[in-house]
């Protein structure tokens, strides 16, 4: 069976769990939520903290299917066999991943912003 909706298949849990991250959300998430939700050169709708089959999304956009994610120094150093299963599952349902670091965001905000610009034009 196909899954066409926004949530891909997304339990109960992950929706819990995705309230409760939208409650703490790190700052370098702030800051790309408030650029993504109020900037006019996002004319797009976004999604932060997204249910997404069996994985929280930082961010998506449903229109590209495109979610971003914000990646720490955890990620970079503890998780990154993760990706592949990840990316993978999210690619079946035609989903792209954009992986920014907490690091280009306080640093290059605009470069992070263009980047995210770029991938949804593509995608449209």
């Amino acid at each position: 069976m196909k899954i066409t909706k926004m949530h891909y298949g997304a339990s109960a849990f992950t929706f819990e769990k995705a309230k409760e991250l939208r409650l703490r959300m790190t700052k370098s998430e702030k800051l790309l939520w408030r650029e993504l939700s109020i900037n006019e050169e996002f004319p797009w709708n976004f999604r932060n903290q997204h249910p997404a089959n069996k994985f929280i999304l930082d961010f998506y956009c449903h229109k590209a299917k495109l979610a971003i994610e914000v990646d720490g120094e955890y990620h970079n150093t503890r998780v990154n066999h993760l990706y592949d299963d990840r990316d993978r599952v999210l690619e079946e349902f035609g989903v792209k991943t954009l992986r920014v670091s907490n690091k280009e965001i306080f640093k290059n905000l605009s470069s992070v912003e263009a980047q995210i610009k770029n991938a949804i034009l593509e995608r449209l």
